[in-house]
């Protein structure tokens, strides 16, 4: 048996026992109001048959609960079942009760009312146990005052909505007009009756608005897997609660690659959430704030919040932001000043000329040498687009650098339809060009200058002792009609 088998044994141990012995609180609680002491005429189904959490039960073992009478609340079995409470809780891993109530900080008291309302989930005998034990036959269901009078030091400080049942939404309450809260049914959130039996999943109230980032994040190129480096340690230092990894530029592909990595370093699974899917409504984003960052205490997840197309801040981002303190990457394009919680700021660009050459190099084969050179010296892109673009140009008898060269201008394309127009080349050789010679080989200068461009910038270094001037510009002057369309082209 594994590890998982072994613990979902446990778990279902402590279930068992906690079950019984809230049905022996709520027998006893019943019998000092005078309740008929039977529920039915007929025996209840055998513990074997009846539900899961038995299934375990040594045969060895006293009878924790054989019928409802006031006999079963004698001192032994009473004593007994929070003793096999105990040996299960000292289980290791914890049962899953005990886990939830270390990450959300759940008193003992308010542990026994969670699993009184998911009790009502697991046990069909629970519901007219909480009638008998209430003198109610109409309130078939948990209340805070059947709690107040069932458990051992109750505490009233667990109704308040500031406490871990009303603020992480552990319970339900359902109070309709004007009836007091103390009386008002309560019923234990499906995720969290979920997570209790063991099974332990992103809250489908989550889901639409999440959507697993799935980028690859292999062999990043070493400019930003150094900024890998550095948020996993900041990430893995910090001391006053996680800040924000601000990540700022224009290439979210690059961004996303980043994240995904740092996400498989520290062992989290990374959520996308666009910026514009955030609620306006400040109980909505409230409610989903506290969703989410439930979820961070009993998932190992982050958060990827996409701002990227916000033009400015917008306001449900930074209340949302101060509502959460787990581990999220805010993506945009300039600095945000006002985010609520501190940041980590980082400027993500493309890899540099030469970790896309290297790319191009990888991707193209050896063979393709000075192709990668000239690529990476015309087109500045990230690795995910040379990668998809290398796969792309399969092809049909024209050369690879050619179905290369065409697909990265398409790629290229989209980000200068906003800067200029965009002209259909028809000119493909030199033989439709009539100029005078000079012009001619002023041309000719001018493309061999392009084709070397990568050669001067990165191979003798002038990129790094100069920050503007890296591009090549051409003044065609003349008269209408004197073929400067034709020669750029």
């Amino acid at each position: 048996m594994n590890d998982l088998a072994v613990w979902h044994k446990n778990n279902e141990e402590y279930l068992s026992a906690a079950i019984n012995w809230l049905r022996l609180r709520l027998i006893r609680l019943a019998e000092q109001h005078q309740m008929p002491a039977e529920v039915s005429s007929s025996p209840p189904p055998s513990p074997k048959k009846h539900s899961f959490w038995n299934r375990h039960r040594d045969e060895a073992d006293p009878p924790l609960v054989e019928q409802e009478t006031g006999a079963c609340t004698s001192n032994p079995q009473i004593e007994y079942v929070p003793a096999a409470m105990s040996q299960a809780a000292t289980a290791e891993p914890p049962p899953a009760l005990m886990i939830l109530s270390r990450r959300l900080g759940l008193g003992k008291f308010e542990e026994h009312i969670l699993m009184l309302c998911t009790a009502m989930e697991l046990d069909t005998r629970i519901a007219a146990l909480c009638a008998r034990a209430q003198n109610d036959p109409s309130r078939p269901y948990p209340t805070f005052a059947l709690a107040l009078a069932l458990f051992d030091d109750p505490v009233w400080e667990a109704l308040s909505p500031e406490r871990p049942l009303r603020y992480w939404r552990l319970i339900e309450i359902n109070q309709p007009g004007a009836q007091p809260l103390t009386i008002s049914a309560l019923r234990a959130d499906e995720r969290i009756v979920s997570y209790l039996k063991g099974l332990n999943y992103l809250d489908d109230r989550l889901m639409p608005l999440l959507t697993p980032l799935t980028e690859t994040a292999d062999d990043l190129p070493p400019s930003q897997q150094q900024q890998v480096d550095t948020i996993v340690q900041h990430v893995r230092t910090a001391s006053h609660g996680l800040p924000v990894i601000h990540l700022l530029g224009a290439d979210s592909a690059s961004k996303r690659s980043i994240v995904k990595r740092v996400g498989q370093e520290l062992g989290v699974s990374v959520y996308r959430l666009a910026a514009d899917m955030l609620p306006p409504a400040f109980s909505e984003l409230e409610t989903l704030a506290r969703l989410y960052q439930r979820e961070s205490h009993l998932l190992p997840v982050a958060l990827y919040l996409d701002a990227q197309d916000s033009d400015k801040e917008p306001p449900a981002v930074n209340r949302f932001l101060a509502k959460m303190s787990g581990l999220v990457f805010l993506d945009t394009r300039e600095s945000w000043s006002q985010l609520g919680r501190d940041a980590l700021t980082l400027d993500v660009a493309k890899p540099s000329s030469a970790e896309q050459e290297k790319a191009w190099r990888k991707v193209l084969g050896e063979t393709e040498g000075q192709a990668s050179a000239l690529l990476a010296g015309q087109f500045n892109l990230n690795l995910p687009e040379i990668e998809r673009i290398a796969h792309a140009a399969t092809g049909n008898g024209q050369p690879v650098i050619n179905r290369v060269w065409d697909a990265c201008l398409i790629a290229a394309r989209p980000r200068l339809d906003t800067l200029a127009q965009h002209l259909e080349v028809k000119a493909q050789t030199w033989d439709g060009l009539v100029l005078p010679e000079p012009e001619k080989k002023l041309l000719r200068q001018i493309m061999d200058q392009v084709g070397r461009r990568h050669h001067v910038y990165e191979r003798w270094g002038f990129s790094r002792r100069m920050s503007r001037g890296l591009g090549i510009s051409a003044l065609f002057a003349g008269e209408s009609g004197t073929g400067k369309t034709l020669a750029a082209e």
